[in-house]
């Protein structure tokens, strides 16, 4: 698709513009609020002959943000929590993290203690948030907040000693209660025609 001759703009998406400063050998492209959608091959070319043309692969990226483990993770009781979050393709690290507890900020001085957060930044931040000595009141949602990137979430399960598997429907799967509760259903259609 012809976006730019000169300074001239023939795609009718206004967020694209060509620049040019009199006297200056720079043709500059601006994109402006760029979208994934226009990530592809660019070319730039100059009507000499043969034409030279020069070819730049842009790739437009959102941020990321995702807890590692999820979207469920089990604890046993006593244990410590520990949730990692990674953020990714953000322009530059976030300034801060926020970790939350059922829509409540983790205070890391609270009477509970025990609670801790080590955030690395760089071109992948990650945040780690340590939770001692797990009990049921720590179970629910936990999210994690960067404050340039979507927020991410996870459920954190505290165990009294069962396992995993056992939490659902009492140790049957929903499609097994389902089918159990379907087959007593016909069972008792079955005696009230009888």
């Amino acid at each position: 698709h012809l976006l730019t001759v000169g300074r001239y703009t023939y795609t009718s998406d206004q967020r694209f513009r060509a620049q040019h400063i009199t006297g200056s050998e720079d043709w500059p492209l601006t994109i402006e609020y760029a979208q994934v959608r226009d990530s592809g091959m660019y070319e730039c070319q100059v009507s000499s002959t043969p034409p030279i043309r020069h070819y730049i692969w842009v790739n437009v990226v959102e941020p990321q943000t995702r807890v590692v483990g999820g979207p469920d993770v089990y604890i046993n009781k006593g244990s410590s929590i520990n949730l990692t979050c990674i953020v990714d393709y953000t322009p530059e690290p976030p300034a801060y993290v926020i970790w939350k507890h059922s829509g409540k900020i983790i205070s890391y001085d609270s009477d509970r203690g025990g609670v801790s957060v080590v955030t690395e930044k760089g071109p992948r931040t990650s945040s780690n948030l340590i939770v001692r000595g797990a009990s049921g009141r720590d179970s629910g949602k936990y999210s994690c907040s960067p404050s340039t990137a979507p927020t991410a979430t996870i459920t954190v399960h505290i165990l009294n000693g069962e396992h995993p598997e056992a939490m659902q429907h009492g140790g049957h799967s929903p499609q097994e209660l389902s089918f159990s509760l379907l087959a007593a259903s016909v069972a008792v259609v079955l005696l009230l025609l009888t």
